[in-house]
């Protein structure tokens, strides 16, 4: 059999991609350009996000055709315009693959230990994934539904104490937020989700709560955590709070104090910590210190920002938890999916259209343990046990309905690109602007008129020596956000220029790397410092003129300070991805799009931006490029969904 061109091989697959591929053809006996494509092609998924191969996708089609989806912006630079046809790489048909594949001696089935595996609807594994993929899907199907019980008490892992479940529900949650309408629809009431999301955390050993930012994800959990300890006939619960990275961790310990002193309770629960410290990291090793043979020593774990948490990552969480414990996770499930493989949040919540729906027994729960009665028809013939797990938050507390920010997020989220331009261009909405993108060359002038007077007064701050507590107060009230790293809108370039203008001014001084006011974000934990990726610190000037140091901030306000040379991996950041973006918000956000049109830009991307603004959002972009933006949704390629959901179907009715 002929040997793959080697361009096609270059600018298709990556060095590891390559070298897979030909292990895999390798072992399975010698020159099979089958097995090779389908080893090659899973590896590449797994670097693009996706857990796994849809070999469908592929079969029968000419690889190029997709070409420039890919995510590295390097190879899209030097790919030429059109691919020469001799170089086009071809997959055969589907069912020859499935044959050829499973003949082969490093393809098993489900239950297998091989190096890939194939399942009955054409979806190739690397067997770890798979293995992550099943750990997940057996653990929440082990959750069970306990509306099935009569009494959900008996199965739960705690003694709880119903009796006074009205009196301290209201007690927790005394906002009427039962009568709230949408703005695009009038007519309808919607329920008091956080009581029931409260309810659920009382029945459900998981939970997962989602809504956009603003909806209180955060103070729900914490009021449901005090309900379930006044509740509790045991001694008190012992709570772990984690996140991601280590700045959505101090952003959840922020908002669990202050929603724990706004109902009067305190020290309900320790210091909230990265996912990697809570399971405890091995240095120098992929595993982890707790596991199925040490589980976490706690009643109830609660995860901020699920929707960074990668499938690997998910599945170790789950398997180092006690046969007891109870996992909540809060999460956006119309964000960004995690940078590596799976977007787990998402496929736990099941279709777009499975929001709070829950099952009969479920429902009657809800109105006998909550009076919460308008609760909507399902649409589903059958519904799985994990509905019962799922509360979207609706009301927002942010954002009314004449913000212009709660407006245009609610609009890109729905893929309403007409709306969503009537938004931009509305005179009522002050609190939004945008601006067309301009030429490369025009950036220097738009970031004078519009930015350079923020970056010239922090800069000032910082040469006034001012205190550091009133200097991270204002950086942290604007950012920069953009969608590509690179190009001349992307964030190496938009640093570049920042740190260039106002060198011109005379606000920096010198030509060296490190001076006073650099901006800089951590991107590798360090556990030993404890400082994790995401974590922004500003260069100040010691007091005495001793030199430089990079100041952190804790939830606390405290600072704890470093010497430049110790810090790990790190870049400037005056301004930061989208993606970094994640577990952050700011006052006022730019938000800067491609002058080009990118697979990278999706619906996903700029909702996370717009999403990621408090009180005033800028966005510079062409038109046509975010209404391609809009149209373009994240596909990820997993079984979990369907593993999950794969039960409800559309009810007639």
């Amino acid at each position: 059999m002929p040997m793959l061109p080697d361009k096609a091989l270059l600018f298709y697959f990556s060095d590891l991609d390559r070298h897979f591929g030909r292990l895999m053809e390798k072992i399975s006996g010698g020159d099979n350009q089958d097995v090779f494509l389908a080893a090659a092609l899973t590896s590449r998924s797994n670097r693009g996000g996706h857990v796994c191969l849809d070999l469908a996708e592929y079969a029968g089609r000419p690889l190029m055709a997709d070409i420039r989806e890919e995510p590295e912006d390097e190879i899209l630079e030097e790919m030429p315009e059109e691919m020469p046809e001799s170089i086009l790489l071809s997959c055969p048909p589907l069912s020859i693959w499935r044959e050829t594949l499973l003949a082969c001696s490093v393809v098993g089935t489900p239950g297998e230990y091989k190096p890939l595996i194939l399942d009955d609807k054409s979806r190739l594994y690397l067997y770890r994934y798979w293995s992550y993929e099943d750990t997940l899907v057996r653990f929440i199907k082990s959750c069970g539904n306990p509306a099935e019980s009569e009494d959900f008490r008996q199965i739960s892992n705690l003694s709880l104490d119903l009796s006074g479940f009205g009196h301290n529900l209201q007690t927790f949650f005394p906002e009427d937020a039962g009568q709230f309408r949408f703005e695009d629809d009038k007519s309808k009431i919607f329920p008091d989700w956080q009581k029931i999301a409260a309810l659920a955390v009382l029945r459900n050993r998981l939970v997962v709560i989602s809504g956009s930012p603003g909806t209180g994800k955060t103070t729900t959990a914490a009021r449901a955590l005090a309900l379930l300890q006044v509740l509790s006939r045991g001694p008190k619960l012992r709570i772990a709070l984690a996140a991601p990275t280590g700045k959505a961790a101090v952003r959840l310990d922020e908002a669990m104090n202050s929603a724990y002193a706004r109902v009067g309770l305190n020290d309900q629960q320790g210091k909230a910590m990265t996912v990697h410290r809570l399971l405890g990291t091995v240095a120098g090793s992929p595993y982890f210190r707790h596991g199925p043979g040490n589980p976490l020593p706690y009643d109830v774990i609660v995860v901020d920002e699920a929707s960074m948490v990668d499938l690997p990552l998910m599945a170790k969480l789950v398997q180092a938890l006690s046969p007891a414990s109870r996992l909540i996770l809060l999460g956006d499930r119309d964000q960004l999916a995690s940078v590596e493989a799976g977007a787990v949040l998402g496929d736990l919540c099941g279709p777009d259209d499975a929001g709070n729906f829950f099952s009969q027994a479920f429902r009657q729960e809800i109105r006998r343990m909550t009076g919460e009665s308008c609760l909507p028809p399902v649409p589903f013939r059958h519904l799985p046990p994990v509905s019962d797990s799922m509360v979207q938050l609706q009301k927002n507390y942010r954002f009314d309905e004449n913000s212009g920010i709660g407006q245009l997020s609610r609009a890109v989220n729905r893929g309403d690109k007409d709306r969503v331009f009537s938004i931009l261009n509305s005179s009522r909405c002050s609190d939004i602007a945008w601006e067309n993108l301009p030429d490369p060359l025009g950036l220097p002038r738009l970031i004078e008129e519009n930015l350079i007077h923020y970056f010239r007064k922090y800069m000032q701050m910082v040469i006034n020596n001012d205190n550091p507590e009133v200097i991270f107060d204002y950086f942290e009230r604007f950012r920069i956000l953009c969608a590509l790293r690179r190009g001349p809108f992307g964030v190496v370039s938009v640093n570049a220029l920042l740190e260039s203008m106002l060198r011109s001014e005379r606000l920096i001084a010198g030509s060296g790397r490190w001076y006073p006011g650099r901006p800089i974000m951590i991107n590798r934990n360090d556990y030993s410092l404890g400082l994790f990726n995401g974590d922004v610190g500003l260069t100040l000037p010691e007091h005495g003129g001793s030199g430089l140091s990079v100041f952190f901030r804790d939830s606390e306000g405290n600072f704890r300070r470093f010497a430049p040379f110790r810090l790990p991996e790190h870049e400037t950041v005056y301004a930061m991805t989208v993606h970094k973006s994640q577990g952050s918000e700011f006052g006022e956000v730019l938000m800067i799009l491609s002058d080009r049109d990118s697979p990278l830009l999706t619906r996903e991307l700029i909702y996370t931006g717009v999403s990621r603004a408090k009180k005033g959002l800028l966005l510079w972009g062409r038109e046509d490029i975010i209404r391609q933006a809009i149209s373009r949704r994240i596909k990820r390629t997993s079984g979990l969904r369907d593993a999950l959901w794969e039960s409800a179907d559309v009810s007639d009715s």
